[in-house]
Parts: C-alpha cells; sequence; structure tokens
C-alpha cells in the first residue's frame, strides 16, 4: 500500500497529436509522485503512434479498438488508477496542472472526498472566459446541478475533477460521450459527498483550434443531470 503512487492523471486522447506530448511535459513537471494513465479513444491523426513511441515507466497508455467517446475512455482508466487520488486531465492544454498541488489539498487535509477545479471563482472580475460562447450553456449546467442536486458550486462542467480514488471507483458510471461530468456530479451528491471547489487557471480554445463539445452535448448534460436524480 505504501508504494501507490499520490495522484493518478487520467488523459482522454481522441485526435491530439498537436498537444499530447506538451500535457504529458507538464503533468510529468508537477512534483508530486504520480502515474499517468492514457486512453486513446480510437484517434485517426497520428495520436496513437506518437502514444507508441512512449517509453516511460510512469505513463501507462491503453487503446480502444474503436472510437466510443471521452467518458467511455475515462471509465477505462478509472479502472487502471492505483494512486490515491484521481485527477481528470484533458489533453488540449486548456488546463494547467501547476494546479494539482492546491486541487489535491483539500482531500489531504481531510475537508473533502470530491474537489473541482471552477473556473469561475466568485471573488474574481468577469474578465475575457466570461464572454467565451460556452458561457451560458456553462451557467445553465451548474445552475442546473445546483437546483437538483441542492449544492452551490460554480463550474459544473470543469475538466479537473479530482477524486478520493475508493469513492471515484464505487461509483457506477455509465456515460460514453461528454457525459461524465453530470453524471459524476449526480451521484456523488446523491451518495452525500460535498464538492469543494478550487479556482484554477484556464485558457481556452476555440471549435477552429479543436474544442470538440457543441450545444448537443450541453442538451445531452442537462438531460443527464435531470436522469440521474430521479434514478442511479
Amino acid at each position: 500500500m505504501e508504494n501507490k503512487p499520490e495522484i493518478s492523471v487520467i488523459i482522454p486522447v481522441y485526435n491530439e497529436k498537436n498537444t499530447i506530448l506538451e500535457i504529458i511535459r507538464r503533468v510529468k513537471a508537477v512534483k508530486i509522485p504520480k502515474e499517468i494513465i492514457i486512453v486513446d479513444d480510437f484517434s485517426t491523426d497520428g495520436t496513437r503512434e506518437v502514444l507508441r513511441r512512449i517509453n516511460d515507466k510512469e505513463i501507462k497508455i491503453f487503446y480502444h479498438e474503436k472510437n466510443y467517446g471521452k467518458s467511455h475512455a475515462l471509465r477505462t482508466g478509472i479502472k487502471k488508477i492505483n494512486g490515491k487520488i484521481a485527477i481528470i486531465q484533458d489533453a488540449d492544454l486548456e488546463y494547467d496542472p501547476q494546479d494539482y498541488p492546491s486541487l489535491i489539498r483539500p482531500i489531504l487535509e481531510g475537508k473533502t472526498k470530491v474537489v473541482y477545479g471552477t473556473r469561475f471563482p466568485r471573488y474574481k472580475k468577469r474578465l475575457s472566459l466570461f464572454k467565451n460562447k460556452f458561457y451560458l450553456a456553462n451557467k445553465i449546467l451548474t445552475l442546473t446541478s445546483n437546483i437538483l442536486y441542492n449544492t452551490k458550486i460554480t463550474d459544473e462542467p470543469t475538466c479537473y475533477k479530482i477524486f478520493d480514488t475508493n469513492v471515484l471507483k464505487s461509483i457506477r458510471l455509465k456515460s460514453e460521450r461528454f457525459e461524465f461530468c453530470p453524471e459524476v456530479t449526480a451521484k456523488v451528491r446523491k451518495l452525500g459527498f460535498k464538492i469543494y471547489e478550487v479556482p484554477i487557471s484556464y485558457n481556452p480554445r476555440s471549435v477552429e483550434e479543436g474544442k470538440k463539445i457543441n450545444w448537443r452535448d450541453g442538451f445531452e448534460a442537462i438531460w443527464t443531470l435531470i436522469k440521474y436524480r430521479f434514478i442511479n
């Protein structure tokens, strides 16, 4: 048990040839004992070829033989983790791994079992990020979460979701595409866990730069929140 890494970083990957090596470099630069779990969801842009050239004892790479979706890739990764704390990390460079120490601190200090990294802390000015066209969808999802699950979070669809590994592994997840965030939010709240938020840095990319989520995914996320309010 003492040989467990402090954190397990799960990176779902689909067509991120241009950023995958850089995000790996940034994650490895964080001075916390770790394992990196990469799940390639059947990339077709050369990402798999880049990954196959990696030989690093901190990194475990798993390959899907068809494209299932981001949430399915996360579920694959969760089955493989051994660290005490699990961190969800996108491969697109929007989120900064240097935030890891502040994100895991509330769990290490025993304040909570679940931490979300918020891009919208209440006490910060609303700068250019709030002009992003995804802002309204974010606020609708967050408000829906707060109403349905009696919580007071500011950024439900944030990528940075951090868990005590035992808690994450105990949740029966079913999502396939982009529904991981609303599903896990619904289920941790129904289990009675408080979601503790920590401010993070954020560098949003546009659809032209490769952002994959769209308005249909927003509707699916809202439906997921509503659905799991009434079923397990």
